[in-house]
């Protein structure tokens, strides 16, 4: 069994990525709490906003203002909440406190948890196509089929209702 601390990308250690990359979403979670502090509701407004659609910022609000900095930490595990929630908490000034500690322990969970995660399923099927290019081929297949099914599945659920 290989030594999981001897794990590397780009010639560095694994540990060493995945510690710079936690500081650097730190700092991203930072920055985007000062913006929405220091912008305010006009950000809501800009290019971002309008993009990002006010349904959909007033729902992020909603569960800033229900679970607060407890919903910062969940954020790092909603794909689409972990860049939006962050901005949005500092236009409603959740407490900064708070927001630093929840900020702090997304980084330092998500970003092991998340980085180990890919780098075991990425080693593991480049195994599984060493041995077996045919086998890695149908489990891509398979996970890629997985994955576009889910897309059309949500997107079917999410669509409205035509009128009758």
């Amino acid at each position: 069994m290989p030594d999981p601390m001897s794990a590397s990308f780009l010639g560095m250690p694994l540990w060493v990525v995945v510690a710079v990359g936690a500081v650097a979403l730190f700092g991203a979670f930072q920055a985007y709490y000062w913006i929405g502090h220091t912008v305010g509701k006009a950000l809501y407004s800009s290019r971002l906003g309008r993009k990002i659609g006010q349904k959909r910022i007033l729902k992020v609000e909603n569960v800033v203002r229900r679970w607060g900095a407890l919903a910062v930490y969940g954020c790092f595990w909603v794909p689409g909440l972990r860049h939006s929630l962050p901005w949005v908490a500092g236009v409603l000034r959740i407490d900064y406190r708070w927001y630093v500690v929840a900020s702090a322990l997304g980084c330092l969970t998500w970003a092991p948890i998340t980085a180990f995660g890919l780098y075991t399923v990425l080693w593991g099927w480049l195994r599984i196509a060493a041995d077996s290019p045919l086998v890695a081929a149908g489990v891509a297949a398979v996970v890629l089929g997985a994955v576009a099914g889910f897309v059309v599945w949500r997107r079917r659920r999410h669509q409205p209702e035509p009128d009758a």
